[in-house]
């Protein structure tokens, strides 16, 4: 028992040695968001929440494009089974702070040497040992894995996140692209008719040889330029089928029957205020829960420096028969009361929580980038957003006033008051045009696909966790919705 004491003695002299000397500095972790943004926002945030922004569309093809990619997302598969394997972990941390309990039995029939006789015997017994947890090492291990097990649901989120948008984003392209088809094919065609009605005029000796050719090497030139876009349209289409799963036939048929809605000025709002939008990241959440959680690991490496206390007990129970006689040999114990002082490791444990106080250093700093990077991300978005919005109405106005001009100089050319060089120069100019707006209508779809994506998908970490993640292991690509 006077050992005992002069233990306890000790050890507490080297805790408190080791608090006085070793406590790291720890650096402050505080979200830095601006009061307000640089940019623009959207309609004064006076349109619809922007959380699944795709459901108000009235585009039926683009919510089942999403729900299938989703279903079939390797990264999301990849997500749910961290979130699996860091729900484990939690579960493993936590069963070190309670008691550990095991079981054994065994029996055998041999020479037993003390009674110098056959004898069989039998025994069956259990063995029970708690760590005490004087310095909190296991709960500070607990508490890392339940920061990275909701930073791993975080990024579940994330991902599905990032498939809506690609999924999105490819949509907008393979449509784009097929309009900007239609608006080859029309212009080849055109074309086409011009160097035939030229020809017909060559023969007939009122156009010269080198006007025909012009007209004939222009149509040349528009039907390569349909033919070359035509082959952008099937790598798109390609694409999209890789990322929903859907069977290629199926896609073509349902992009033909279902021409895409009118795009709507604007899609959704954000919030006014900086910090409520990076508040709805994920990976900013992730961020932030593994700042905490290697807090948590320095925690526990600080403790692994300081005394460990066990107590473990046995009850047992053991049989020996022998000559028709049966002996009871039962027996029990509780203890010993183990203390481990830790004295001399070659500066192991405290390398260990060296290392841990590096890890926790360099994780404030990443959540810092993460979230200035955030707040890049939305302003860049909102940047965009802004420019399409102004150079929508110049770009409608430029095509429709090209478009006007091409069909007049069509009128004056068929009645021989105009070149052909006169024509083909209003053609390009038309075309140009055209295909402008398109592009710009694009680029403002993408913008706001961006501005979806930086704003976290409109998630709440306030929000109740699913219990169960859905299984994508299971789901199987969807020839036809």
């Amino acid at each position: 028992m006077k050992l005992f004491r002069r233990s306890l003695v000790a050890s507490a002299a080297l805790t408190l040695a080791a608090c006085a000397t070793t406590a790291p500095p720890t650096p402050a972790v505080l979200l830095q968001a601006p009061a307000a943004w640089q940019a623009p926002l959207p309609h004064q945030g006076s349109l619809q929440a922007l959380a699944q922004w795709w459901t108000r569309l009235n585009d039926p093809l683009l919510v089942e494009l999403i729900a299938s990619a989703q279903a079939v997302s390797p990264g999301l598969a990849q997500a749910q089974s961290r979130v699996a394997q860091a729900r484990a972990s939690q579960v493993a941390s936590r069963a070190a702070l309670g008691p550990t309990l095991d079981g054994q039995a065994q029996a055998s029939r041999g020479f037993n040497e003390q009674l110098a006789t056959l004898a069989s015997t039998a025994q069956a017994g259990l063995q029970a040992r708690w760590e005490i947890d004087l310095f909190g090492a296991n709960a500070a291990a607990a508490s890392a894995a339940g920061h990275r097990l909701a930073g791993a649901q975080a990024l579940w989120h994330e991902a599905r996140v990032s498939v809506a948008a690609e999924v999105a984003q490819q949509t907008s392209s393979l449509r784009t692209c097929l309009a900007q088809w239609a608006l080859a094919e029309r212009d080849a065609h055109s074309r086409s008719e011009t160097a035939r009605l030229g020809t017909l005029s060559e023969q007939a000796g009122f156009t010269a040889p080198a006007t025909a050719a012009l007209a004939r090497a222009s149509a040349s030139d528009g039907a390569a330029r349909a033919a070359q876009q035509r082959m952008q349209c099937d790598v798109d289409t390609k694409a999209l089928v890789a990322l929903t799963g859907w069977e290629e036939p199926a896609l073509r048929e349902r992009l033909q029957a279902a021409p895409p809605p009118a795009a709507p000025d604007g899609l959704f709002a954000i919030a006014t205020v900086p910090a409520q939008v990076l508040a709805q990241r994920p990976d900013l959440y992730n961020a932030e829960r593994e700042v905490a959680a290697a807090r948590a690991d320095l925690d526990q490496a600080q403790a692994q420096r300081y005394p460990h206390l066990s107590l473990s007990g046995t009850v047992g129970a053991a049989w020996v028969r022998t000559g028709g006689v049966t002996t009871d040999l039962s027996t029990w114990s509780l203890g010993p009361l183990a203390l481990n002082v830790p004295l001399l490791d070659g500066g192991r444990r405290l390398a260990q929580a060296d290392a841990a106080q590096a890890r926790y250093i360099e994780a404030a700093a990443l959540y810092d980038a993460r979230a200035r990077q955030a707040v890049s991300e939305v302003e860049q978005a909102l940047v965009r957003l802004q420019a399409t919005g102004a150079r929508s109405e110049s770009a409608r106005s430029a095509a429709s006033g090209y478009r006007a001009s091409l069909e007049a100089a069509t009128a004056r050319w068929r009645a021989g008051l105009a070149s052909l060089v006169e024509l083909e120069d209003a053609r390009r100019t038309a075309l140009a045009a055209e295909s402008a707006l398109l592009a710009l209508q694009h680029e403002r779809q993408l913008a706001w696909i961006a501005l979806y994506r930086a704003a976290g998908g409109g998630w709440d970490a306030s929000a109740p966790e699913p219990t169960a993640l859905p299984s994508t292991a299971s789901a199987t690509p969807r020839a036809m919705p």
